[in-house]
């Protein structure tokens, strides 16, 4: 059995879990999420947590049941607890400022990047910190990563828009250079 697929998930105070012909959906106080499930994975529901069961043995049923139940943790933390994902800014007249439903960043292109946050992710910006929240954690996390993606951080001097735990390995550059 999957080390991952065979713990039950505990379901909190306050998260409602649907389950309906292969779809779940969970709904709480940070939102409310649905997804498909693989046929091959049964969900039960016992007392205040959920139980995932699969229905044979092949490699295809295990990998399944353990993702099965990676999605649906993730879903339930996100409705209950909500999920944070934090990026800097790094360099000289590198900014952000949020704008309603659109991030406004100044990276050192010729233009400012307007950025249209998706359904569900909120932004704040401190200082030289992007601080991204939402219930979903694909999406914040895709968002985390196209924003990331317009100033990739550079080896030199470590400009750019990173992850607040990224380590920039950094380079030495020119050695005739002091």
């Amino acid at each position: 059995m999957s080390r991952i697929g065979k713990k039950p998930v505990p379901v909190p105070k306050g998260v409602t879990v649907n389950i309906k012909d292969g779809r779940l959906a969970v709904k709480g106080p940070k939102g409310e999420l649905s997804r498909d499930f693989p046929s091959n994975v049964n969900m039960t529901t016992e007392g205040d947590k959920l139980v995932l069961t699969r229905a044979g043995d092949t490699r295809a049923e295990r990998t399944n049941h353990g993702m099965a139940r990676s999605h649906l943790a993730n879903m339930i933390k996100g409705v209950s607890e909500g999920w944070v994902r934090e990026l800097e800014i790094n360099g000289v007249g590198y900014r952000a400022e949020v704008k309603g439903d659109t991030l406004a960043m100044v990276l050192g292109y010729s233009h400012p990047i307007d950025y249209k946050l998706p359904k569900g992710v909120g932004a704040k910006v401190d200082k030289n910190r992007i601080i991204l929240s939402g219930s979903d954690k694909e999406v914040l996390g895709r968002t985390a990563s196209e924003l990331r993606k317009m100033r990739l951080p550079e080896p030199y001097k470590g400009k750019g828009v990173k992850y607040v735990e990224e380590v920039i390995r950094r380079k030495a550059g020119k050695s005739g250079a002091s």
